[in-house]
């Protein structure tokens, strides 16, 4: 790392949180209650989403994985098209919303550590901001960021760059002091086309050789970037 890094922007899910752990489950629940007891609905549901329901794992191509609410909204639509589209949409907000999600590593003294080595936070998420604040929330840690901007924030969604180039805008920081801590080729995308240094975290549902050829470093978690950090 030739420049100091003096920002971290986190992605929410498959970074700060387990993707499998949080994401898996809650799908399998959305469908069983949407589905009410019809295993063709079910088996309706699980294609479009891309879904395993016997392992309640998403498939590695689903775009639920990196999309945003609209885009799980639009696909759930294509089995229930008879249903009010923006009523739809709040269920699907309101259930995602009160998910109970699992982190990836004891979050807490890792924010506080970050923090202690006076470097702005961010989170750059797909999911709506309100969520998001309210994951964080739950989690302990929403104080402990200097910014948060989900997809309906005004910035654009990811693989664009807006929400990044907006946090370092707001930050004071040039883009090349900001590293980009992502599960995703979305993350990276977006890390690339803002000119940020490009983090690539193996807690979501890519594998390295997905991550490796868009990432200047993988690790298996959050919880090396610390080492990675005194390191650099």
């Amino acid at each position: 790392m030739a420049t100091r890094i003096k920002g971290l922007l986190f992605d929410k899910d498959g970074t700060l949180f387990d993707f499998h752990k949080t994401w898996g489950v809650w799908c399998g629940q959305v469908i069983d209650a949407m589905a009410a007891d019809d295993p063709e609905v079910a088996d309706r549901l699980a294609e479009v989403l891309m879904f395993d329901r016997a392992e309640n794992r998403f498939l590695k191509q689903s775009p639920v994985i990196a999309g945003t609410l609209g885009e799980l909204t639009d696909l759930v639509s294509t089995v229930f098209p008879e249903r009010d589209y923006a009523g739809l949409y709040e269920e699907l907000k309101h259930s995602a919303t009160g998910i109970e999600m699992v982190p990836a590593v004891p979050l807490v003294p890792l924010m506080q550590d970050f923090l202690a080595r006076d470097l702005k936070l961010g989170i750059a998420t797909n999911d709506a901001e309100s969520a998001a604040r309210v994951h964080l929330g739950r989690a302990g840690i929403e104080q402990d960021f200097h910014y948060i901007a989900g997809f309906d924030s005004g910035f654009g969604s990811k693989p664009q760059p807006g929400m990044l180039l907006a946090f370092a805008d707001q930050m004071g920081l040039a883009p090349a002091e900001v590293a980009m801590v992502g599960d995703t080729t979305h993350d990276l995308f977006s890390a690339r086309d803002a000119g940020m240094i490009r983090v690539a975290v193996l807690t979501g549902m890519a594998d390295h050789g997905d991550l490796a050829p868009h990432a200047d470093v993988v690790l298996r978690d959050i919880g090396q970037i610390p080492a990675w950090l005194e390191a650099g």
